[in-house]
């Protein structure tokens, strides 16, 4: 309850700062993204689609350092809301596009707070924590939807420091505070002294009382990235801890736990020479769970280790940001052969965490390339295949995209 009273508490302090503001300057921009994508899952069919995510946003600056900013958003697959039912004439009037504009953001921003150095964010936004390997905004590769939050966030950032502590909202069940609801609380700190090296350390928590599975889990983390001349590097380590009443198993309910590690890793280096091609290694560690075998049931069980929302991608196949219970492998090529031009070769093995005594999952190649037609529009193009080991039986998948988006 109090920390519903704090995020009310700060909403009104922002509302009145917006009241004494005097609009200074507005700017209108947008971003329109549409991709192409084939999928071969060998004995599981193929899937064909076109995707379309339009954006519209105005932001609008005032005085006293004060801002509101809005955007609009449709996501779209081509030919879900052709507004005809006869598709032979289309004389009809169907319609059937009529729910597909969203409130993507919506918020009031102000900065430097009674002349400090806090900053305050209060409504739907974007939340992007580090590299975002466990909160981003899904955009990355097919299905990008977008993932927006109705949140409080207050940030303190000087040249040194920087630490957010965040509340969002991701299910509301109007009832009393703090209760059948599901919450996210975030503290994120990020020391940056050090010329091109950030260091963060964190504590998330995600309080879930809506759903069957009631729980509290915590994720604290470190990380670290950053350039040293020609090297770059990106590492983060993340334990996660707490427990939840799974309501939903058989009529008494069961207790599990998390108590899981996830580490992800890559180093990089590039060559100062023509094309300036870039060699890369990484490794992700995402802990599988933990059984404790008993003659009725698995009675007792550490979860495996929970993505939460992360924007890392590691398969075409595989992923979609939840993949888990894994060990990835990764080695890859990037090059530049203009300005306009990059192309990159990436390969990924995959093992299971906790599988038996089969584990492996298989391998994958990812070929993309991305051409800066000009400043605002890039064409984007790619092809991966999955070799399928043990775990997959042998199968092998195909994935083949093109696409292309335009910001303004």
């Amino acid at each position: 309850m109090r920390k519903s009273m704090l995020v009310i508490a700060v909403s009104l302090v922002l509302l009145g700062t917006m009241a004494y503001a005097e609009l200074q300057n507005v700017e209108v921009g947008g971003k329109i993204r549409i991709r192409a994508n084939w999928l071969d899952y060998d004995d599981g069919g193929e899937s064909s689609f076109i995707e379309q995510r339009t954006r519209l946003n105005v932001k609008a600056d005032f005085t006293d350092e004060v801002t509101a900013f809005i955007e609009l958003d449709s996501y779209d697959i081509w030919g879900e809301d052709f507004r005809s039912q006869n598709y032979i004439t289309g004389v009809d009037a169907r319609q059937a596009s009529v729910d597909d504009v969203e409130v993507y953001q919506a918020y009031i921003e102000a900065r430097e707070m009674w002349g400090t150095p806090l900053r305050a964010r209060v409504g739907r936004q974007e939340l992007t924590l580090g590299s975002g390997w466990l909160v981003g905004t899904n955009d990355k590769r097919w299905n990008f939807t977008g993932l927006s939050w109705d949140a409080l966030r207050l940030s303190y950032v000087t040249d040194m420091v920087s630490v957010d502590a965040i509340a969002a909202k991701l299910v509301e069940s109007m009832g009393d505070f703090a209760e059948d609801d599901v919450d996210l609380y975030a503290i994120y700190g990020s020391y940056t002294g050090l010329e091109d090296i950030v260091i963060d350390a964190y504590w998330m928590y995600v309080r879930d009382d809506a759903t069957a599975l009631e729980s509290d889990l915590h994720t604290l983390g470190l990380r670290g990235a950053g350039k040293v001349g020609a090297f770059d590097f990106e590492a983060e380590v993340a334990y996660q801890l707490g427990d939840a009443n799974d309501k939903g198993w058989w009529i008494f309910g069961v207790d599990r736990d998390y108590n899981a590690w996830g580490v992800n890793l890559e180093a990089g280096y590039t060559f100062d020479i023509s094309w300036q091609p870039r060699i890369y290694a990484g490794f992700a560690y995402l802990e599988g769970p933990d059984y404790d075998h008993k003659w009725f049931a698995k009675d007792e069980l550490d979860f495996a280790f929970n993505r939460l929302f992360s924007n890392w991608e590691y398969s075409d196949f595989l992923d979609q940001t939840q993949i888990t219970n894994v060990f990835v492998y990764r080695l890859g090529l990037g090059v530049q052969p203009t300005e306009a031009v990059k192309l990159a070769l990436e390969g990924q093995y995959y093992v299971a965490d906790e599988a038996g005594k089969d584990d492996e999952l298989g391998w994958e190649l990812q070929l993309t390339g991305a051409y800066n037609y000009s400043e605002d529009l890039v064409i984007r193009a790619g092809y991966s295949h999955f070799f399928g080991q043990e775990l997959l039986k042998d199968q092998d998948f195909n994935y083949l995209f093109a696409e292309t988006e335009i910001s303004f």
